[in-house]
């Protein structure tokens, strides 16, 4: 039991990073390329799980580098945790779209072939560095400010926050999935 209750602020974290990707890549679908505003996600609501799912790649895998580190050796750090989150994403990127095209018959960001260096359209040089920013501005200021704020729900409010969060995005899948 402890172990599925250790799991709901990252239930949390991964709503607000979806959340949080959801929004950059409205963002730059309507003010960087002027293409004008579409859901970027596979599901109905203003959410993309690959971040929520990048996100909690990078707290388990470049985050431990620099949690419990102070002061400035936590940012000599920087260009280590720049490449893990960089890695990982792109990594991830990579097999969402083969799931992806597995399931859906494409993947949302065919847009790649118009990078200068990609592969297969799936993932390119210029988002993986972008990824690799984001990755770094997440764990070094988003991340302690989430902390932060989970930290201080009381256990109840944590489970039912958690649990409506799940109820949320297994609605969506289903509707997103089956229904529609």
């Amino acid at each position: 039991m402890n172990k599925i209750k250790n799991l709901r602020p990252y239930v949390i974290y991964f709503m607000l990073y979806a959340m949080i990707g959801w929004i950059y890549e409205v963002f730059l679908e309507v003010v960087v390329y002027k293409w004008g505003f579409s859901n970027r996600g596979v599901l109905f609501g203003p959410w993309l799980p690959v971040y929520g799912f990048g996100a909690l790649l990078f707290l388990v895998t470049a985050y431990k580098l620099i949690k419990n580190k102070k002061g400035l050796k936590k940012y000599l750090y920087i260009p280590l945790v720049f490449l893990v989150c960089m890695v990982v994403a792109t990594t991830l990127e990579l097999l969402t779209s083969y799931i992806c095209e597995f399931f859906m018959g494409s993947w949302p960001w065919q847009t790649y072939a118009d990078y200068k260096i990609n592969f297969q359209a799936r993932i390119a040089l210029s988002p993986s560095i972008r990824f690799g920013i984001g990755g770094v501005a997440f764990l070094y200021l988003l991340q302690p400010l989430f902390e932060k704020i989970v930290n201080k729900l009381k256990d109840k409010k944590l489970t039912i926050t958690s649990i409506v969060i799940l109820v949320i995005l297994i609605i969506d899948c289903i509707y997103s999935f089956i229904i529609k």
